[in-house]
């Protein structure tokens, strides 16, 4: 059985912390960790610690994100937040999801 997108629940990976400005710009805090990381910290003087401004409607979305709603509900949020702006609104939506689980930055609660 195939497993649909539309019906998983994200959730914020609890290692990354984050704050949302007074325009609802979110800043994702990932903490650069690991042997590799390490070594680019001492040697390349890398920073400790990343931070990931979103733009606007990637903040929309990872403030839906709440462990709760499926990817189905944030898309429909998203679609009476934006409206047409947001088309083509699940192709988007499910290649933003796909790629904020890539970087580990939100995980799957089911």
């Amino acid at each position: 059985m195939q497993k649909n997108l539309l019906d998983f629940i994200p959730k914020h990976n609890s290692l990354i912390t984050f704050t949302t400005d007074k325009k609802g710009i979110v800043t994702l805090e990932v903490k650069n960790r690991g042997f590799y990381n390490r070594i680019a910290q001492i040697f390349f003087k890398r920073p400790k610690v990343s931070y990931i401004a979103l733009e606007e409607f990637g903040s929309f979305i990872w403030q839906q994100i709440d462990g709760e709603k499926t990817v189905m509900e944030i898309g429909e949020k998203v679609k009476e937040h934006f409206g047409q702006k947001a088309e083509p609104l699940y192709e988007r939506l499910g290649k933003y999801i796909n790629t904020l689980r890539r970087c580990d930055y939100i995980l799957y609660t089911n």
